[in-house]
């Protein structure tokens, strides 16, 4: 594969939590990129997805603030009600219209990531019941990015995978634990930052 990739971003919505508990749990030690998470939730939820993801990973985990700068293996999560942007080296928040009803959107954050980190991007597309995200990923593939998305039979809810692999047939189709398995063996652009907690 090719790179150093800027971060890696991962939509999920139905069944999100169970997937999303499972790959931070196996991403190793030494995982070094910045890892978004982008996942369907009410503009009420607060900061317990986050909570709950950083207790089954010694990586920092936080919500995503406006202009916050990608830090090496830290894993933010979009927070609800933002749509969540990738700028040159930092995250953006925006307030426009929600789109598939969702806000934040995969899509939003994949087409923006994929306008601006070009080839430097992962985009990971796991359980969920829209088509949201198969858009953004098949635009994250055309600019040179890497696309991975959970194996439908694996998924809690199939049709959002199967959306990302009729979009994006060049993507890989894996299991949650050979997603984690192919990031944490991708080359990070950003190493010489500390990742803290604060």
């Amino acid at each position: 594969m090719s790179g150093p990739y800027d971060l890696a971003i991962v939509g999920a919505s139905w069944g999100g939590l169970h997937a999303l508990t499972a790959l931070v749990r196996a991403l190793p030690e030494d995982f070094a990129l910045p890892l978004a998470i982008i996942q369907h939730r009410s503009r009420d939820a607060g900061a317990l997805l986050g909570e709950l993801l950083q207790d089954h990973t010694s990586h920092p985990v936080r919500e995503a603030e406006d202009k916050e700068p990608f830090c090496p293996g830290c894993i933010y999560v979009a927070p609800p009600d933002y749509h969540l942007l990738i700028e040159r080296d930092h995250f953006g928040l925006s307030l426009e219209e929600a789109v598939r009803y969702s806000r934040p959107s995969i899509d939003v954050a994949f087409a923006s990531a994929a306008e601006t980190c070009g080839a430097r991007v992962v985009g990971v597309v796991l359980t969920g019941a829209n088509a949201d995200g198969a858009e953004g990923l098949q635009r994250i593939i055309a600019r040179g990015g890497l696309g991975f998305i959970q194996r439908p039979d694996e998924a809690e809810c199939p049709i959002m995978p199967e959306a990302a692999i009729k979009a994006s047939p060049k993507a890989s189709v894996l299991s949650i634990a050979e997603i984690a398995s192919r990031l944490a063996s991708l080359k990070a652009a950003l190493t010489s930052a500390t990742p803290n907690a604060s």
